[in-house]
């Protein structure tokens, strides 16, 4: 007898191939059957009309943090995710002394907008090397699997203490160091190395992030410490500033090691043929032998805008800044006040308070042509007519008072989209473009991190919603296409051998989804992170049941309590490398 059987679903198995109507059953925590009839089992799942598919692999969040004192890994796990990995963009926490426990925190919450005060309160620091970091994460009982990649930033600190913040080169034996350091992760389990080269990356300060000017030297020998093993990607974030150059060193890495290499792209307002520039790059790259590719988001990268987020239009004028910190019902109920809204409206941005702000603040605290309201459900890809603009013209109002107004009303609680990258177009069409390209992956979606402005975890239930059953404004995809990018492509590409198809013997993660009455709700603030901190997150409607190991950890949108989850250690699973191969 079964342990479990999911009865009468259409699989769609994580290949790519076409779905069909069979049964679904697991044994302990591997699949046993797919397809056919399979027999009793102790418990049944009636997935008649509704989808089968494997638990989605997102391969790009930084729980790096949470992951040591949160099970539940929300937002990600209520989105159908069984698999997060984390140490991305070259942040993180490890290695780490003591003595720079403060330091890694503040570049945390500078690059990620993950408060301070909620790293200070829930990090444990029961380690220091890399390796103790992961036996750490071992220890913390989950309920959906974790993996982690080396991150530049502490292990350039790491070697070399404040020359690595005052962004002096590495010697040869920094290099070696760092190397010997990241080769030690890897055979730990650690599923690649991971850096940041962009000016958009900086401290609370202000400052540039440890390996923002590294050198190709360095990166080409810590590179080489994938020659020692058979497993891992090598990922960055990169401004590109000389596109010869970086392409140059990163085939270097590429061709001297044969493992992968990945970079984030989206497209520019400031620069809308950037990624076909580099895409081109990229194939030219694969022609010579080296293994490059983009990962990319599934849409915007949009910042949210309200009085219950960290942004706002209004945040660069005097009156409405002297209310930072107030708390928010007290602050909505002054905002109300009609005096204090005509003078917030009369105020031109203090220069004082915009020099004070992120680049990206300010960008947003100046601009008014690219602001969307969020409705519940939120519409990703809105029409023109959409655009605060044209809203505001429609009611007869200016629009910031209109902006102001919206905000203001009711409880406050109202949200306005801003996208930054992804839709220079008004549209996804270079999106749709992008993610027919064969040398792209999805990610992205940064779950963990931006905790007051940006929230993006739902981009596996959006790649089902959105593009094959929701877009009006141009083409869209099969199922099949977006779960195999969401599963054994995303699994396939780190490393995960043992994950991302439904077939037997491989590892029973499966989500039983309605795909009708599956649905991303607008998102939501709360105050549950340590210290009581603040962050944005985002619930889905239409996952029915999400099995992690065997074990149901989700049903109907409800935690089960179960923690089947673990730490994945990359090159230590083995034992199902045959099958999956097959």
């Amino acid at each position: 007898m079964h342990d479990i059987v999911i009865r009468g679903g259409t699989i769609v198995d994580g290949t790519g191939t076409e779905g069909y109507v069979g049964d679904v059953a697991i044994d302990g925590d591997k699949l046993a059957s797919v397809g056919g009839t399979a027999g009793p089992a102790k418990r049944e799942i009636d997935a008649t009309g509704l989808l089968v598919t494997p638990g989605w692999v997102d391969v790009h969040t930084h729980y790096d943090g949470q992951a040591t004192w949160d099970p539940e890994l929300a937002p990600s796990s209520w989105q159908g995710v069984t698999t997060v990995m984390f140490g991305n963009c070259g942040v993180g926490f490890a290695p780490c002394r003591p003595q720079d426990h403060t330091a890694l925190i503040d570049l945390m919450e500078g690059v990620e907008d993950i408060p301070g005060i909620v790293l200070d309160e829930g990090l444990k620091w029961d380690w220091e090397s890399f390796p103790e970091f992961l036996d750490a994460l071992e220890r913390q009982p989950r309920a959906i699997d974790v993996a982690a990649q080396m991150p530049h930033h502490p292990l350039r600190v790491y070697v070399m203490g404040e020359r690595a913040i005052n962004f002096e080169d590495a010697t040869p034996d920094d290099i070696e160091q760092m190397r010997g350091l990241t080769e030690e992760a890897l055979k730990a389990g650690a599923f690649g190395f991971t850096t940041s080269r962009t000016e958009s990356h900086r401290t609370t300060s202000g400052e540039r992030v440890p390996g923002r000017y590294a050198k190709p030297d360095e990166l080409i020998g810590i590179g080489r410490a994938f020659k020692s093993v058979d497993h891992g990607a090598f990922g960055m974030l990169n401004d590109f500033e000389d596109e010869t150059a970086e392409f140059e060193w990163m085939k270097s890495v590429g061709q001297e090691t044969g493992r992968p290499l990945w970079f984030l792209l989206t497209d520019r307002y400031s620069d809308p043929d950037r990624w076909r520039r580099l895409m081109k790059n990229v194939h030219a790259a694969r022609d010579a032998g080296a293994d490059v590719t983009a990962q990319i988001c599934g849409r915007q990268v949009g910042v949210i805008l309200g009085l219950s987020t960290s942004l706002t239009p209004f945040s660069g004028r005097p009156s409405f800044a002297a209310l930072n910190g107030m708390p928010h019902a007290e602050r909505v109920a002054k905002l109300k006040d009609p005096a204090l809204r005509a003078k917030i409206l009369a105020e031109d941005n203090s220069q004082d308070i915009l020099d004070k702000l992120p680049p990206l603040q300010r960008a947003i605290a100046t601009r008014w042509d690219r602001m969307y309201i969020m409705n519940d459900p939120p519409q990703y890809e809105p029409p023109p007519e959409a655009a605060v603009e044209a809203a505001a013209q429609q009611a007869g109002k200016e629009p910031q008072a209109f902006v102001y107004d919206f905000l203001t009303e009711g409880d406050g609680s109202g949200m306005i989209l801003f996208p930054v990258t992804n839709f220079v177009t008004g549209d996804f069409e270079p999106v749709y473009e992008m993610m027919q390209d064969p040398a792209t992956i999805i990610g992205l979606g940064d779950g963990g991190a931006h905790c007051g402005q940006i929230c993006d975890a739902s981009m596996p239930t959006f790649m089902l919603t959105h593009w094959t059953r929701d877009r009006t404004r141009g083409g869209k995809f099969p199922i099949e296409w977006a779960v195999r990018r969401n599963t054994s492509e995303t699994a396939d590409f780190f490393g995960f051998k043992d994950r991302g198809r439904l077939k037997p013997g491989l590892k029973a993660d499966v989500n039983v989804i309605d795909y009708d009455a599956l649905q991303i709700r607008r998102p939501e603030v709360i105050f549950d992170l340590p210290a009581g901190g603040r962050r944005l997150v985002q619930r889905a409607e239409g996952y029915v049941t999400t099995i992690v190991s065997g074990v149901p950890v989700f049903e109907n949108g409800e935690a089960t309590g179960a923690l089947p989850g673990k730490l994945v250690r990359a090159g230590q699973d083995r034992s199902v490398t045959a099958v999956a191969a097959e």
